[in-house]
C-alpha cells in the first residue's frame, strides 16, 4: 500500500449514505479528506449531503467547531451524478447487511478503482473473508466497522479477512485515527472485538433470570450499583429493542457452531415474539410512560432482630473487609473461632451457592447466609440465604448490610452471585479472543471500554479482582452444575496458576 492515510488530497468514497454512511462521511470530511458519495436510492446522496452540511452548521453553531472549518468541511463532500470513484485512495460500503449485495458492490467497483485503492466495508456481522472472496484482490479488501451514531461512539474495528494484505489494514487503522477514532485491529471472526464480547454481560444476565436467581431490575441494581455498570443489562436490551439482541444473540450462536458459551436464552426469543421489546414498544423487561422508564420502587429491608454477627473466617482477606464494614456500621460482632449459639453465619464464597458453602464450613444452614466480597462493600450489598435458612436470620442478615443506610438486594441460593457470574463470564470470553489472537489484549480491552461503555476492559477487570479469584468463580460453577458454559478458558487458566497480568500477551 504506497499510499498514506495522512496526505492532505486523500479522497475517500462512500457507497450508502444512510445513518452510517453519513457519519462516516462527517468524520472524513472533518478529518481534511474529499469525500464522494453515492447511493443505490436516486438523489439519496445529495440529500446525505444537504444534510451533513447542516450538520456541520448546527457543530459550529454550538463552538463545537468554527464556522470556517464548518464550512470548508462541508465543502468538501460532493454528491456527483455519476461517481467515479478512480481517484480514491478508499472506498467504504455502508449499504445494508446482505452478503451477496455487499459481494457484488465491490466486484463492480474493482472495475472503477485504482490498483492501489482498498476497498473497506462496514459490516457488523458479516464475514470480511467471504466478502472478499469475490474479489480478484482480496488483499485489499478489510472491515472498517464503526458503531452507531459514528460521530459519538469513537471506536472503530479494522478487520483483516484470511486474505488482507497488512499493509491494508495498517493504512485503515491509521485513516481511523485520523478521524478522530481508537482504531483496533481485529482477525475476522463472528462479531470481531466488541460484539463477540458483549456474550458475557446480558447473555449471562439473561441465564440468571432463567435460574430464578432474582428478577430483572434486580440483576440491573446490583451490576450498576454494586459493579458499577453504567446500565444494567435489561435496560440496555429494552434501548436496543429485544428482537435486535435476540437475533444478534442467535446469530452469533450458531456462527460459532453451538459453542455452549454463547448458548442464548430461550426469555429473549420468547419477549421478543410477545412484543416486549422495550422502549420502542412502550414494555419491555421495563414499563415505559412517554418514552420514560419507569422503575419499580424498592422494597426497604426489614428490621431484624438485633442479633450477633459470627463472620466466617475460611477467605480472611473477605473476611477482614465484612468485618470492618459491619463493625463501622455499629453491627455487633462475634469475634469467637465458631458462631455462638444466636449468632447470625455470614460467609463469602467464591461461585458456590450458600448451602453447599455452609456444609463444608460445619455452620448450621438455617441460620447461616453467604455476602458477596469480591466486589468489597462501598456499594450496593448482596446476600444469599440458604434454602433453610429462618426468616428471622434472613432479616437479621439484611437489616445488619443494610446499616449505615446501604442498599442491600437478597438472592435465591445459586451458584456463584450475580455481579461474580458476570464478570467471570466476561473475562473468560475475552481471553478466549485473546487466545484466539482475534485482537491483541490491549485491543480487546480499549474495544470494550469505547463499544460497549464498560467501566473498564474486561481483561483489566480480571486483574483488578483476582484472576484466580476468576477462575475459582468458573471452575466451581462448572463442577457444580455440570455446564460447559463455565469452562474456564486457557489464557484464564494460564495466566491465574502462574500469577501473571491478564493483559499479558503471548510471547
Amino acid at each position: 500500500m504506497a499510499i498514506s492515510a495522512d496526505r492532505t488530497d486523500l479522497v475517500v468514497g462512500i457507497v450508502g449514505t444512510g445513518t452510517m454512511g453519513r457519519g462516516i462521511a462527517q468524520l472524513a470530511a472533518a478529518a481534511g479528506c474529499r469525500v464522494l458519495l453515492s447511493d443505490a436510492r436516486p438523489q439519496a446522496a445529495t440529500e446525505a449531503r444537504v444534510s451533513l452540511a447542516e450538520t456541520f452548521a448546527k457543530l459550529a453553531a454550538k463552538g463545537k467547531m468554527t464556522a470556517g472549518d464548518a464550512e470548508a468541511a462541508a465543502a468538501r463532500i460532493e454528491a456527483p451524478d455519476q461517481p467515479g470513484f478512480g481517484h480514491c485512495a478508499v472506498v467504504i460500503e455502508a449499504i445494508a447487511e446482505d452478503l451477496e449485495a455487499k459481494r457484488a458492490l465491490f466486484t463492480r467497483l474493482e472495475d472503477d478503482v485504482a490498483a492501489d485503492c482498498v476497498l473497506a466495508t462496514n459490516t457488523s456481522s458479516l464475514s470480511v473473508t467471504a466478502i472478499a472472496a469475490a474479489c480478484r484482490r482480496p488483499e485489499r479488501v478489510a472491515g472498517f466497522h464503526f458503531f452507531n451514531p459514528v460521530p459519538l461512539m469513537r471506536i472503530v474495528e479494522v478487520v483483516s479477512g484470511c486474505r488482507t494484505a497488512a499493509d491494508t489494514a495498517a493504512f485503515l487503522r491509521r485513516l481511523g485515527e485520523r478521524m478522530g477514532h481508537a482504531a483496533v485491529e481485529a482477525a475476522d471472526s463472528p462479531g470481531f472485538i466488541v460484539n463477540h464480547a458483549g456474550r458475557g454481560y446480558g447473555p449471562e444476565a439473561l441465564q440468571l433470570l432463567d435460574e430464578g436467581v432474582t428478577d430483572a431490575v434486580s440483576i440491573d441494581r446490583i451490576l450498576v450499583e454494586q459493579a458499577g455498570f453504567r446500565m444494567g443489562p435489561f435496560e440496555l436490551f429494552d434501548l436496543v429493542g429485544l428482537d435486535i439482541s435476540a437475533a444478534v444473540m442467535e446469530s452469533l450462536y450458531h456462527q460459532f457452531m453451538h459453542e455452549p458459551r454463547y448458548r442464548p436464552s430461550p426469555t429473549a426469543r420468547q419477549r421478543a415474539q410477545a412484543g416486549l421489546l422495550g422502549r420502542k414498544t412502550g414494555r419491555g423487561f421495563y414499563e415505559y410512560r412517554d418514552g420514560a422508564i419507569v422503575r419499580p420502587p424498592e422494597v426497604a429491608p426489614p428490621d431484624g432482630p438485633p442479633l450477633p454477627v459470627w463472620v466466617s473466617p475460611a477467605r480472611p482477606r473477605f473476611a477482614g473487609l465484612l468485618t470492618a464494614a459491619l463493625t463501622a456500621a455499629g453491627v455487633r460482632v462475634d469475634r469467637d473461632d465458631r458462631p455462638g449459639a444466636r449468632s447470625l453465619c455470614l460467609i463469602t464464597p467464591l461461585g458456590t451457592d450458600a448451602a453447599t458453602a455452609a456444609l463444608a464450613e460445619g455452620l448450621d444452614p438455617r441460620r447461616t447466609v453467604a455476602v458477596d466480597a469480591l466486589f468489597g462493600f462501598d456499594g450496593r450489598r448482596v446476600a444469599m440465604p440458604t434454602l433453610l435458612t429462618t426468616a428471622e436470620y434472613r432479616a437479621a442478615a439484611q437489616a445488619a448490610l443494610a446499616r449505615g443506610e446501604h442498599k442491600v438486594s437478597t438472592i435465591g441460593d445459586s451458584a456463584g452471585f450475580v455481579s461474580q457470574r458476570v464478570l467471570a463470564m466476561m473475562v473468560n470470553v475475552a481471553g478466549e479472543i485473546a487466545q484466539r489472537r482475534i485482537a491483541a489484549p490491549a485491543d480487546i480491552d480499549r474495544a470494550v471500554t469505547l463499544g460497549l461503555g464498560y467501566p473498564r476492559g474486561p481483561l483489566a477487570w480480571g486483574d483488578a479482582l483476582g484472576a484466580d479469584h476468576v477462575l475459582e468463580v468458573l471452575e466451581t460453577i462448572h463442577q457444580l452444575t455440570g455446564n460447559p458454559r463455565y469452562r474456564a478458558g486457557s489464557w484464564l487458566r494460564r495466566r491465574a496458576t502462574l500469577g501473571v497480568s491478564l493483559t499479558t500477551p503471548e510471547p
